[in-house]
């Protein structure tokens, strides 16, 4: 997992691993954050997850972090930093992002947190939640793999709109994460997602 706030879906998704039992196909083996103080990894260390902070001018190490806890699979959760080519070509088709918004809305450089609820609720749109998707050498533009629909209500403000948003967050991204370790979901070479079918919100019809 790669965070750069405090850490609440890294949480989902350890009380996601933790339910799964015996049988996860998903072993937490690593933290990294772009920031020395945050929550994230105090609550990777409280878990019992190594945890590292690799300041913006040592991101070029990454590639030799992962390799070192031999890890096969990258989730970004609230990640502020550009991911280094290498890595993203590296961990082509496993590694996935989770945004704030349904892409291709509302994304890309300077698009995260607040910024995105507010820019979705100064533009009128009636309809927001959370995209996770495969991530590529550019912000916010991977291939999709699910998105679930929350509703932006007439009298919400960014805060009560990114509080409704990060609940579907909680549900869908430790999913996302758990079917693409198990094998379920994967990216072709012709850039499509197969397997995301079953991740389809609860909230549309079939």
């Amino acid at each position: 997992m790669f965070a750069s706030g405090g850490g609440s879906n890294l949480q989902a998704i350890i009380d996601h691993v933790h339910t799964l039992g015996a049988h996860a196909p998903v072993v937490l083996a690593l933290v990294v954050s772009d920031r020395v103080a945050a929550g994230a990894l105090a609550r990777a260390r409280s878990a019992e997850v190594p945890a590292v902070w690799v300041a913006k001018d040592r991101s070029h190490e990454l590639g030799g972090i992962l390799e070192r806890h031999a890890i096969t699979h990258i989730a970004l959760a609230g990640y502020l930093r550009l991911v280094p080519t290498a890595v993203t070509s590296a961990y082509r088709g496993r590694i996935v992002n989770v945004h704030p918004a349904l892409l291709p809305a509302f994304g890309g450089p300077g698009m995260y947190g607040h910024h995105v609820h507010e820019a979705v609720i100064q533009r009128g749109a009636r309809v927001s939640g959370p995209t996770v998707h495969f991530v590529d050498a550019h912000y916010d533009e991977g291939p999709i793999i699910a998105q679930w629909p929350v509703p932006v209500l007439e009298q919400d403000t960014a805060e009560s709109l990114a509080a409704r948003v990060l609940k579907a967050e909680h549900a869908l991204f430790p999913r996302c994460i758990e079917a693409l370790c198990a094998g379920r979901i994967t990216l072709g070479d012709d850039g499509r997602v197969h397997g995301a079918d079953a991740l389809a919100s609860p909230q549309l019809p079939a």
